[in-house]
């Protein structure tokens, strides 16, 4: 008799029992609750993590698409023979009401990038116009209707907190007066988160003490709603609009010059939005080799 092989059963032993319904009925159910468990789990890395890799590669795509553009421009405007390399930021301070920057924007493409000093020094994503589900795969995407760059209203912008780049994962982290930097062809735009709700009633005796708040204050009327973060629903579509939280898309001839980030909220939902309003605080002009003195902030 070999290893493999067993004796035969004794003449008149009773067969085998079968396995009962019930258990036949918990196995298989067992099965597929495995087989779902590991589809979820596959759904899971797909969209957190081979998504950001494509993202990644959208974005890059976009942004050195914008480098391009604005290379070209540099040269047409003024020959490399000409370039004046300023390190005085002085020099370049700007008055936005005295500039009329101009764009030239299509859906899906870059215009500009974000910087978030507080994120890193690396922390830098190109803005598209658009904020359809192409768009934000992309990067942070612009709302088109509302107001552009370092323009009096509010430029709106959103992106994703988890999947397709992650661009806003770290929303939540940012603090009163933290600066967020827009870059475009001619300009930067310095804005600073404003004061949090809970800050406001002790703004005017904290903010001297910190020196990144010396140019953001509590907003007067009709700003009053306009907060550094807020936690609201989806169809609060006011948020984005010249005067947050008023629904009239009119830019009053006082309007402040402000910044809207949203994205999704809680992490890995999209029950609510994550809301975060900036001031524009200061503008610099593009000049070769020159940084804003912002983005050394940490």
């Amino acid at each position: 008799m070999t290893v493999d092989q067993l004796p035969p059963a004794p003449a008149g032993s009773p067969p085998p029992a079968r396995p009962g319904a019930g258990r036949t009925l918990i196995r298989g159910l067992g099965q597929l609750l495995i087989t779902a468990g590991v589809v979820v789990l596959l759904f899971v890395v797909y969209e957190i993590w081979v998504t950001d890799l494509f993202g990644a590669q959208k974005q890059a795509a976009a942004t050195e698409e914008v480098d391009e553009a604005w290379a070209a421009a540099a040269q047409t405007q003024a020959p490399q023979t000409d370039t004046v390399v300023v390190t005085d930021p002085a020099q370049l301070v700007t008055d936005p009401r005295e500039r009329t920057p101009t764009y030239q924007t299509l859906t899906g493409q870059g215009f500009a990038k974000i910087s978030i000093p507080a994120f890193g020094a690396d922390y830098q994503f190109t803005i598209v116009e658009g904020t359809s589900d192409d768009d934000l795969y992309v990067g942070p995407g612009h709302y088109p209707e509302s107001q552009m760059p370092g323009e009096q209203g509010n430029f709106a912008v959103a992106g994703h907190r988890v999947s397709k780049g992650s661009p806003f994962n770290d929303l939540g982290l940012l603090n009163s007066c933290d600066s967020v930097i827009i870059e475009t062809q001619d300009d930067w735009f310095v804005y600073r988160v404003l004061p949090m709700p809970e800050e406001i009633p002790t703004w005017s005796s904290t903010a001297p003490t910190r020196p990144l708040c010396a140019d953001v204050s509590v907003l007067p009327s009709p700003y009053e709603q306009t907060v550094g973060r807020e936690i609201t629903l989806p169809s609060d579509y006011a948020q984005i609009l010249p005067v947050p939280g008023i629904s009239d898309a009119t830019v009053p001839a006082d309007a402040q010059r402000l910044i809207t980030l949203t994205t999704c909220h809680p992490q890995f939902s999209a029950a609510e939005r994550m809301i975060v309003h900036g001031v524009l605080t200061k503008s610099y002009a593009k000049a070769p080799g020159f940084l804003p003195p912002e983005m050394g902030e940490a």
